[in-house]
């Protein structure tokens, strides 16, 4: 079961306008094998057909060192009796973002989006599975990104290539187990993996080799996307606290 909301039932924000900003990229860096493919999983904690969606994601973070999934918790279920602990504003407005890139003109839990250009339902395992699979075998390629500990901070390096794109820093945590007092969860104790703590822009790229300074933002571990006009990553890296 899914619940959709129109897009235009909800604000367009500001991810919209930093989408639509930047223009299409031809990248001419690193093959695709060389970058994970990113499936991000729009969830809340107040809404329960979210949990096979949530098993399927921490599944891929268990088993598949060839993806990134990432959790994306929204805001606009925290009304339904709970109010999710890892929601916010910026999860919402990036979900806004793909209704109108992927042209749905709607927002829905539980959704999944692969690289940023195909959105599903995010408890249909087979249709996840089929999604990475084309992704992995397609034939794009990825730019080169490269994101290291710098002191205090992080660097980030990204390879050359043709077009523009942005530079998008993620913070997220590997596993929460949280119990849940009230809404359509209550009384269950929820596992959650690679949740979103922190996202930012941090900079653009027009197709130059460039190297990016950052603070650590929150989260755990750490992770970094080069982001097209049309919502398509073209790249991908991680870095935990532990190491490099």
């Amino acid at each position: 079961m899914t619940c959709r909301i129109g897009y235009t039932q909800m604000r367009q924000t500001a991810f919209i306008a930093l989408i639509l900003a930047c223009s299409p990229v031809v990248a001419d860096g690193a093959p695709a094998s060389d970058s994970p493919t990113v499936v991000e999983l729009f969830t809340s904690q107040g809404y329960s057909s979210c949990r096979p969606a949530d098993a399927f994601l921490t599944e891929l973070a268990q088993q598949r060192k060839d993806v990134l999934p990432l959790a994306f918790h929204i805001t606009y279920w925290d009304g339904l009796g709970w109010k999710d602990p890892y929601s916010f504003g910026a999860a919402t407005r990036r979900q806004q973002g793909y209704a109108q890139s992927l042209g749905t003109g709607e927002v829905y839990t539980p959704e999944m989006v692969v690289n940023g250009t195909h959105g599903f339902v995010g408890s249909d395992r087979s249709a996840g599975l089929a999604e990475i699979a084309r992704a992995e075998q397609g034939n794009q390629e990825h730019v080169a990104l490269k994101l290291s500990r710098n002191g205090d901070g992080f660097s980030v390096s990204v390879g050359s290539g043709a077009g523009r794109a942005r530079v998008v820093l993620v913070g997220y945590d590997p596993e929460h187990r949280t119990p849940v007092g009230r809404g359509e969860n209550a009384d269950r104790t929820l596992l959650e993996s690679n949740i979103v703590r922190s996202l930012s822009e941090i900079g653009q790229w027009t197709g130059a080799m460039v190297e990016l300074k950052t603070d650590v933002p929150a989260g755990e571990r750490f992770a970094v996307l080069l982001q097209s006009v049309d919502g398509t990553i073209l790249g991908a890296a991680t870095v935990s606290l532990s190491g490099i």
